[in-house]
């Protein structure tokens, strides 16, 4: 059985924002451009599409707990079971800090979020240069350690199930 049309759409555009995330982050962390005018709108966009992933995910957890993972997965050994689990939850979790952190680190750096320059975001915290690089470089850990489980996700999605063990999860979520 596949999971929900709608788990589905979300779990691809989750994939789709993190894929547009990922080269943005590391484009202003370790490359950002001189133009100035340009880099501002590089963090309007990285800020605003960041901050999508919050209620994106949300809902995800919602529709989620409305409707369960369909029966009928794969058997394998119970330790592979805790391990996706663990890896599962551990997404969910960084999807919803990452994106907490990244407004306090702009907030404490003197930036007022907004979505896309629109519409203006919460203010969690007011300006603090003092705690701003410790949230930004754990903002950057973070995204890193995020990175590093999706692999493990992607990888055990399509290496392990896909072509070693042909046992058809892949396709659930197709």
């Amino acid at each position: 059985m596949r999971y929900t049309r709608t788990a589905r759409l979300l779990h691809w555009l989750t994939v789709a924002l993190l894929l547009s995330l990922a080269p943005l982050g590391l484009w202003l962390g370790w490359a950002p451009p001189d133009d100035e005018a340009l880099k501002l709108r590089l963090y309007m966009w990285h800020e605003s599409l960041g901050f999508l992933l919050l209620p994106l995910t949300l809902f995800r957890l919602f529709w989620r707990w409305r409707h369960p993972p369909p029966p009928g997965g794969p058997v394998q050994p119970a330790i592979l079971d805790r391990i996706a689990l663990a890896n599962h939850a551990a997404l969910y979790l960084l999807l919803l800090v990452q994106p907490v952190l990244g407004m306090l680190a702009t907030t404490a750096w003197g930036f007022p979020p907004s979505l896309f320059g629109i519409l203006p975001l919460p203010v969690l915290i007011g300006k603090n240069t003092t705690i701003a690089p410790a949230l930004t470089s754990l903002h950057g850990w973070v995204a890193l350690t995020l990175g590093l489980l999706v692999l493990l996700h992607a990888g055990a999605a399509l290496v392990w199930h896909g072509l070693i063990r042909r046992d058809g999860l892949l396709r659930r979520m197709l």
